[in-house]
């Protein structure tokens, strides 16, 4: 058994205390203790390897992207302040992904930036990476190494759910203790003057979500309407996609944490648990 933990977590900047002014982090405080819950199951669960599909890095058209480069840092400024996090990645664990996806005839690339290898092979931090990895490795003090996905809007959305199922049958396969975290925030179509506009169909997308996760059964979302999708605008359903995958091949529970709507966009922590260790 290698696949010790997974979760849904947000990445909105404004969780992170230090980059919150005075009625952020009031207002973001819930969603900032479900992901301090979240961070405490990934400290007793000591993964050696943490897999992040993020919405917001290298975006390929057509492909899912697997990083195989050596480190990632990035910095977030807000609020005139600013956060640094640097990491190594498990590169032997995203190549071997790589091959495998590949294998299974699914659209994947590997990316790197800079150097072949090296301290220059170094892929730049998304917030979608670096947001729930502060809380994960740099507030646990701890020294996981990572593998950065980045999900594919543009192929069939079982395209994702089908990378998800690889990863988790590699992670089965592999000696290590591995945690699988979708970064996602929900709905984007919540306030009429956020940057994406009101639609009633945010609350409904969020909801829907919700529900899957409280029941357990997020492999549900794989039947969301395409329509429902646009007009909620998400950044969350490729990288959940990619969970419900790696469920299909490894049963856990789920464990519902929070919902709440801070700003223009709604923000979910979700835990998935093994009922126990073998």
């Amino acid at each position: 058994m290698t696949i010790v933990f997974c979760c849904v977590a947000p990445h909105g900047a404004e969780v992170i205390p230090r980059l919150a002014n005075g009625r952020e982090r009031e207002r973001f405080e819930p969603t900032r203790v479900a992901i301090r819950r979240l961070a405490e199951s990934i400290r007793n669960a000591n993964p050696d390897t943490i897999v992040v599909a993020t919405p917001h890095n290298l975006r390929l058209l057509g492909k899912i992207g697997v990083v195989i480069a050596e480190n990632s840092s990035g910095r977030l400024r807000e609020s005139g302040r600013e956060v640094f996090l640097k990491v190594r990645c498990d590169v032997r664990f995203a190549r071997k992904l790589l091959r495998r996806a590949s294998s299974a005839a699914l659209p994947v690339v590997g990316a790197n930036y800079g150097a072949a290898e090296g301290p220059s092979s170094e892929m730049p931090m998304d917030w979608g990476t670096l947001v729930p990895l502060w809380f994960f490795l740099k507030e646990n003090r701890l020294k996981s190494e990572v593998v950065i996905v980045t999900p594919s809007r543009e192929i069939p959305l079982a395209g994702n759910f089908e990378f998800g199922k690889v990863l988790g049958d590699v992670a089965e396969r592999d000696e290590k203790r591995i945690v699988f975290v979708a970064s996602a925030d929900q709905a984007h179509a919540h306030k009429k003057d956020g940057p994406y506009g009101f639609s009633p169909r945010a609350s409904v997308y969020d909801r829907l979500v919700v529900e899957a996760v409280r029941g357990n059964q997020l492999k549900s979302i794989l039947h969301l309407s395409p329509r429902l999708v646009r007009q909620a605008k998400p950044d969350s359903l490729w990288q959940m996609a990619m969970l419900a995958g790696v469920l299909d091949r490894v049963e856990m529970k789920a464990r519902f944490h929070s919902y709440q709507l801070p700003t223009y966009y709604g923000m979910l922590c979700a835990g998935f648990e093994r009922s126990s260790e073998s």
